[in-house]
């Protein structure tokens, strides 16, 4: 519990705010297939004690999809309400998805978050994060389906 937001593990039945709250965050990209209601229990039904959500009252304020392969974990869509940001509340939600995975025996971490996101960028390098100048991340979408949708009006 941070300043009485409730930090959590997140369930399928969040998902309505939980998107509610990626719509809110300027620059944030969505995929059509793996970010809708079906793509994301599919995420939690494989990794279904690592998610977190951050809930003031029966709001989502704050996320994290969170899951491993087994070896290494990875963050995806970190977000905390623009209101509710510089409380703590993503540094809890950060602390609670990497104890999940320390119970899995996951030893290692990653996420990736885009070059000109300054204020997310700022926060992983505030909490001890360590950007990597020694790979190339690379990516391939398996279908045309899967489009992304970017939040730029906001």
């Amino acid at each position: 519990m941070v300043d009485n937001i409730e930090v959590r593990v997140m369930t399928i039945e969040d998902y309505d705010g939980v998107y509610r709250l990626w719509m809110t965050i300027r620059g944030f990209a969505i995929r059509s297939i793996d970010d809708s209601r079906e793509g994301v229990e599919a995420f939690l039904k494989r990794n279904p004690s690592t998610s977190i959500v951050a809930v003031d009252g029966k709001e989502i304020v704050g996320a994290i999809l969170c899951g491993h392969d087994g070896r290494r974990g990875c963050f995806y869509h970190v977000c905390v309400r623009e209101d509710y940001r510089k409380r703590g509340i993503g540094k809890a939600m950060v602390v609670a998805a990497m104890s999940a995975l320390k119970k899995e025996k996951i030893n290692k971490v990653s996420l990736i978050a885009f070059t000109k996101n300054d204020i997310g960028n700022s926060f992983w390098r505030g909490i001890g994060w360590t950007a990597r100048q020694d790979l190339n991340y690379y990516d391939f979408v398996l279908n045309t389906e899967n489009i992304v949708r970017f939040n730029a009006e906001i």
